[in-house]
């Protein structure tokens, strides 16, 4: 048996990776260390007292429900207009193809303070949200939908719906479409076939979209305080507001963790999902 096995820090390789780990290390594992030890560090040492009194409060409990609500309802959005629109992107001609991954991926380079604002246009009374409902006979005068929580959802959802869009894409288009017409021959309907071949196969594409935007929505900062302003709390303006209104940095910190296990927690689990669902297909 060679050395390098016995001395993987040896091979040049691995030291290729050296600089990333370091910065990952310096700018983001040990400040979040930091904010992780700030919670619990308390008048009286160290302790949990935080995270209890945050647990006890009610409007706290309110806070987590605004962001697990907002989330869920986004990456719902997301989900039902993303997986159609990946088989459409997979399906369409090259010229329509093209088109309609420029579509999807220039606004990505716009940031989303600027889409946030563009949407507080869109959403307002004289908006054209409002003005097409209002067209379509489901309002009976302009109404305004800025500052409120489907307002807030809607601009959300917009912003994500990229990150739902290209993860199922990259899996769709690799099934073989030979799996369809072979169900046909053999007497399969359409919903059949789409029901135990090709949304079996696409459900790694699915889960990454769902993980992406699920953990994106429930961190957004600032959307919510563009669209919906401060009387609508979620745990990432709660954390924003302890620390630069309030000045209370064990509170920011207790909240700052806990947003991080519910963004974590979704994309462990996920990535759980999918090993899983890889391992059966």
């Amino acid at each position: 048996m060679s050395d390098r096995s016995f001395a993987p820090w040896r091979d040049p390789v691995l030291w290729l990776a050296a600089p990333a780990v370091v910065y990952l290390v310096v700018v983001y594992a040990f400040p979040l260390l930091l904010l992780l030890a700030k919670s619990f560090v308390g008048p009286s040492g160290i302790s949990v007292q935080q995270y209890i009194v945050f647990m006890d409060d009610p409007f706290n409990w309110r806070v987590v429900g605004n962001t697990l609500r907002v989330a869920g309802w986004v990456t719902l959005i997301c989900l039902l207009i993303g997986y159609p629109a990946a088989f459409a992107l997979t399906y369409a001609g090259t010229a329509l193809q093209i088109v309609m991954l420029v579509s999807i991926i220039l606004p990505l380079s716009i940031g989303a303070v600027v889409k946030a604002f563009a949407w507080q246009i869109v959403l307002r009374r004289d908006g054209i949200v409002s003005q097409l409902l209002v067209g379509l006979g489901l309002w009976d005068e302009p109404q305004r939908l800025l500052f409120t929580e489907t307002g807030l959802v809607l601009g959300a959802a917009n912003i994500f719906l990229p990150f739902m869009i290209l993860p199922i894409y990259s899996v769709v288009k690799l099934i073989d479409p030979r799996l369809s017409e072979a169900g046909a021959t053999l007497g399969a309907s359409p919903l059949y076939r789409f029901t135990h071949v090709t949304l079996p196969l696409s459900l790694p594409g699915v889960i990454s979209g769902i993980a992406f935007v699920f953990s994106m929505s429930v961190s957004m900062f600032v959307i919510p305080s563009l669209l919906i302003g401060d009387r609508f709390q979620t745990l990432s303006t709660l954390t924003g507001r302890s620390f630069l209104l309030m000045r209370n940095e064990q509170l920011g910190s207790t909240t700052a963790v806990i947003l991080l296990v519910l963004a974590v927690a979704i994309v462990v689990a996920s990535s759980w999902l999918g090993r899983r669902l890889g391992g059966r297909t």
